[in-house]
């Protein structure tokens, strides 16, 4: 048996968080899924905030939960300015100042994953001054007004034109998720909406596997829809589930995103699941001695449960030092089996088979368009 939140309450784990890794075919997906819909009747839920294959969507639906599907040529729309959801303990004037900060962050995430750099001072201004003069006029702002509020600003808070000069390039950056290659998704009234009482919430998105940028910007906005929910001191233990995790951390704002989620699990109450094919994927993530490696191997040291499945012989130096393997450890990574892993709980190890009911079989095989 296995539960982080039980080890937690026994002090025998300080940080309820889980990295996974294994190679194509070892059985990790089936683990990770039975780990999380078997605590399904305790009272967890479930949060994939990105299902890059779309390995998960049929999990939600079978367990009453909802994948929210997404790509061009579907109906679905995410507004990322939606106030999102309210934890019935926080006043207005706190929700109020809440909404505000998320959204102005929400914004200048976007805008730095599309640029890809840091926004300046004067870019953060462009970007306020437009959701500020947006938010008077509507009850619920749409991605659009804040492009034409950067683009061209309203005369009393820039008289002079500097401001329109200072936030272009943010401006035609947003502008690409309107009217651009980005288009589709974010120009209008979400049709979806995220219920984090469901007993599990998936963000679909293999139909739009094929661009990064596209991945991160919907994995941002997910994100912070999700943080909305967390914040709810009665919204229970969850787990959060980063699958093809070496994909999203290549992405400076989703990364600094889990790591924020990382820090704050226990304050939470949630799980995090970061899950690899192999640990040397860390390594191209930002440049040796960057911020963002030290971002990556900072996750993976504040995981005190580590699940290694079958390696190829060539990873197994680089696990066994990111993992502090023991000699006899390292020698099982390349003989194990399909389901067996060795499970490294704190100081702890143990070699585990992972067993499948039948109806776990079939709900989570993901061989099936090799096999049938």
């Amino acid at each position: 048996m296995y539960d982080p939140w039980v080890l937690y309450a026994r002090g025998l784990i300080t940080a309820p968080n889980l990295v996974l890794a294994g190679i194509v075919g070892s059985g990790k997906s089936s683990l990770a899924k039975s780990l999380y819909t078997r605590s399904l009747p305790f009272g967890r839920r479930v949060y994939v905030p990105g299902d890059p294959k779309g390995e998960h969507t049929a999990v939600a639906e079978a367990v009453g939960g909802r994948a929210i599907i997404l790509g061009r040529g579907l109906s679905t729309r995410l507004n990322p300015l939606d106030e999102g959801y309210r934890p019935s303990s926080m006043s207005d004037e706190t929700w109020s100042s809440t909404v505000a900060s998320r959204r102005r962050d929400l914004l200048g995430a976007l805008a730095e994953t599309v640029l890809t750099r840091p926004l300046s001072p004067l870019e953060h201004t462009a970007i306020d001054t437009a959701l500020s003069a947006t938010v008077r006029g509507n009850d619920v702002p749409i991605l659009p007004m804040i492009v034409d509020h950067i683009l061209s600003p309203e005369s009393t808070s820039d008289p002079d034109g500097r401001l329109a000069e200072d936030g272009r390039m943010v401006g035609h950056a947003l502008r690409r998720l309107v009217a651009g290659d980005l288009a589709g998704l974010f120009d209008g009234p979400s049709t979806v909406t995220f219920d984090p009482t469901l007993p599990m919430i998936s963000l679909d998105l293999s139909r739009v596997a094929e661009n990064s940028t596209l991945i991160s910007v919907l994995m941002t906005c997910s994100s912070a829809w999700m943080e909305s929910a967390l914040l709810d001191p009665n919204g229970g233990q969850r787990w959060c589930i980063y699958d093809e995790a070496w994909r999203l951390m290549s992405h400076p704002a989703l990364l600094k995103r889990m790591d924020a989620h990382w820090r704050l699990a226990r304050h939470y109450g949630i799980a995090n699941m970061l899950i690899f094919h192999k640990l040397t994927d860390l390594e191209n993530v930002g440049d040796q001695g960057s911020a963002m490696r030290s971002l990556a191997n900072g996750l993976l040291a504040n995981a005190e449960t580590r699940i290694i499945y079958r390696q190829e012989s060539d990873q197994l130096g680089t696990t066994a030092r990111a993992l502090g393997l023991t000699s006899t450890e390292q020698k099982l990574l390349p003989g194990l089996g399909v389901g067996q892993g060795l499970w490294r709980i704190k100081d702890r190890s143990f070699v585990c088979q992972h067993q499948l009911h039948p109806a776990e079989l079939d709900l989570f095989d993901t061989t099936t368009r090799m096999t049938s």
